[in-house]
């Protein structure tokens, strides 16, 4: 089978923050990675479930909530996918500093989080949530359209 585009980016490289993962006609799905894969821990699977309820209820809820296609984990439980249309990368990037802006600050209760509502309600975490929401922050605080290319892999072929 082709190797699917995600799998061939150099995970040994890969380090935190937001990139571009692909374009496919008007929609850019980016990859937000919060964690350097297989450097560091993964996120807890509360801590992701809470980040993926708010930053989706969040962002849904913006004047451009109609482009918002899609927001979830990935399975390697390193970041998330992020998939928008006809957004500006500037305007995505705002966006998604503005999301995790307001996960850092949330008190409320978790958007969602009810037994009619999610598949697994009793798995969130909002100071987890809020934790890793206030550490990527660092990350991508003067992130710029500039920054959105993956790292160059000098060692495609280890």
């Amino acid at each position: 089978m082709k190797t699917i585009p995600s799998f061939q980016i150099n995970h040994k490289i890969l380090k935190k923050g937001i990139y571009i993962s692909r374009i496919d006609d008007d929609i850019t799905t980016y990859d937000i990675r919060m964690r350097e894969p297989n450097r560091e821990p993964v996120m807890t699977n509360a801590a992701i479930h809470t980040i993926e309820h708010i930053f989706a209820t969040y962002v849904r809820n913006t004047e451009f909530g109609d482009n918002i296609i899609y927001f979830g984990p990935m399975g390697c439980r390193t970041g998330f996918y992020f998939l928008t249309r006809s957004l500006t990368d500037g305007y995505s990037i705002k966006l998604i500093k503005e999301a995790f802006r307001y996960i850092a600050d949330y008190w409320g209760t978790i958007p969602g989080a009810t037994a009619k509502e999610c598949g697994n309600y009793t798995d969130h975490n909002l100071l987890q949530a809020k934790e890793e929401a206030k550490s990527f922050l660092e990350i991508i605080e003067n992130w710029t359209k500039d920054d959105l290319k993956y790292p160059v892999d000098e060692e495609s072929d280890k």
